[in-house]
């Protein structure tokens, strides 16, 4: 435990009564009041998560669309597309199509860009990413260690922000950034989220962390840990890295070809994924839900068609908007179809769920 790394939060959830866990080399709150409750309040008022294990990585040219030619040629959506402010989710895939993380990218300036990235991929990613550096004119800083961040998500999320900055600055559209000057130093306002609610991502200094958590507690905000947020996620069939995607899956396995612009002339990991649209796809990521009560479903857990093993789950848990177990698999072909019946093997004994649509709400 003394080799994790603490949050600039980390004595504010102590002080929560936080359960404390290992998770990405980082010792962050996997609950606090419980996973149902925390859950509960994100979708129904307001919640607020602890994201300070993030990375936060700058991309900068000194001439116009040399950055972005750069980002297009190790990522798969069109970085070339984004207007300023705008932001777009991708992917960064090995030689292979494997999936390193997916991440968000936003575009600041003409020449400037802003990353944000997983955890647990922070140094991994960048080794990557400048390994592949051009020899001259594109910079790439990591500044993770300088930021803390906090997600606040729900539906009351707009009625915090205008709480929390009091004109200040605007809530940027979805999937935008804009940058905000404060009496706390500068914040970087992003509109994404991981859970399926509306929000914002909030990205400051990390000395000023503990201010702007205390100002999203006092606008109504619930704290929330990694039990809630997987669970919420989960509901949504948000994939995560690590488990759903994986060095040896590709996006178009994962469902994710919306984030892949194969028109592009090329990228890392193009290759694979033309052939596997030409040839189709022997497995692909699918939603199932238990149709009995079950104990919970969990990763690695085998999946079944009468005698034949068709998958593994990759992410699994109990729902708390349902009340049932729901789960994520990679299963093969003939398998994987909206309605098919399958059984997913749970502490021995086999247990019937459904391949359903996504997202489960």
């Amino acid at each position: 435990m003394d080799d994790l790394r603490r949050s600039p939060l980390h004595d504010i959830h102590v002080q929560l009564g936080a359960r404390m866990v290992p998770f990405a080399g980082w010792d962050m709150p996997v609950q606090y009041k419980g996973i149902i409750a925390e859950n509960k309040a994100v979708r129904g008022k307001l919640g607020v998560f602890d994201i300070s294990h993030m990375g936060q990585v700058f991309v900068s040219s000194d001439t116009a669309d040399v950055a972005s030619a750069w980002l297009d040629s190790i990522l798969t959506n069109n970085v070339a597309k984004l207007k300023i402010g705008h932001g777009q989710y991708t992917l960064l895939l090995n030689e292979t199509g494997g999936v390193i993380d997916d991440l968000i990218v936003y575009r600041q300036t003409d020449t400037d860009y802003f990353l944000v990235v997983n955890a647990s991929m922070v140094e991994e990613d960048v080794r990557w990413m400048q390994e592949k550096l051009p020899a001259s004119d594109v910079v790439l800083t990591n500044c993770s260690d300088d930021f803390a961040g906090l997600a606040v998500q729900g539906p009351e999320a707009v009625t915090a922000f205008q709480s929390m900055f009091d004109g200040a600055g605007q809530l940027p559209e979805r999937f935008c950034m804009s940058t905000i000057a404060t009496d706390n130093g500068d914040v970087i306002i992003c509109r994404t989220g991981y859970t399926g609610e509306d929000g914002f991502e909030l990205f400051c200094a990390s000395a000023t962390g503990p201010r702007w958590w205390q100002r999203c507690i006092d606008a109504g905000a619930t704290p929330a840990g990694l039990g809630a947020r997987d669970s919420l996620r989960l509901e949504k069939c948000y994939p995560l890295n690590g488990n759903d995607l994986a060095p040896d899956r590709t996006p178009l396995e994962a469902g994710l070809a919306f984030a892949v612009d194969l028109h592009k002339p090329d990228f890392i990991g193009r290759e694979t994924l033309i052939r596997q649209k030409t040839k189709g796809l022997h497995r692909r990521l699918v939603a199932l839900k238990q149709t009995n009560k079950s104990p919970p479903p969990r990763p690695g857990y085998v999946v079944f068609s009468g005698d034949e093993e068709v998958g593994t789950l990759s992410s699994g848990g109990v729902s708390p908007s349902l009340g049932c177990g729901i789960s994520m698999a990679y299963i093969t072909s003939g398998h994987n179809k909206i309605g098919t019946v399958l059984e997913v093997e749970i502490r021995g004994k086999r247990f019937p769920a459904e391949v359903v649509r996504k997202p489960f709400i």
